[in-house]
């Protein structure tokens, strides 16, 4: 059987993972197998941060509205009952940037809960 030599493939490859890991300290941007766990870790991390990113998000959100409906004389908690007894349907981010951006609409929202709690 005749030998296969794999020099341009594996070039090829080595040269795709050290590219990927161009920015990392050390020999972990250098030298191949250093590269080459430092690349999977980075993907590893990567993918579990893209699911805690939609949980700061929503923690975020859920800590500005707090901070704007406490100023109101309401608690986080009672707002979002208020809302579920006016049946008024407006998601956490869009609640966010009415708290942030509009607070006279933001004011309008929680008397709404306000009226329904009492």
């Amino acid at each position: 059987m005749t030998r296969v030599k794999g020099g341009t493939v594996t070039r090829r490859r080595h040269k795709k993972v050290l590219a990927s890991t161009k920015g990392f300290k050390g020999l972990r941007s250098k030298l191949y197998r250093w590269a080459e766990s430092a690349h999977a870790k980075a993907g590893q991390n990567s993918y579990i941060g893209r699911k805690q990113r939609k949980r700061d998000m929503r923690r975020l959100w859920i800590t500005r509205i707090n901070a704007g409906c406490r100023d109101q004389g309401v608690n986080y908690s009672r707002l979002t009952y208020g809302l579920l007894k006016a049946k008024v349907i407006v998601d956490r981010k869009h609640l966010s940037d009415l708290a942030i951006n509009n607070p006279e609409i933001f004011r309008k929202v929680v008397d709404m809960a306000k009226a329904e709690l009492k």
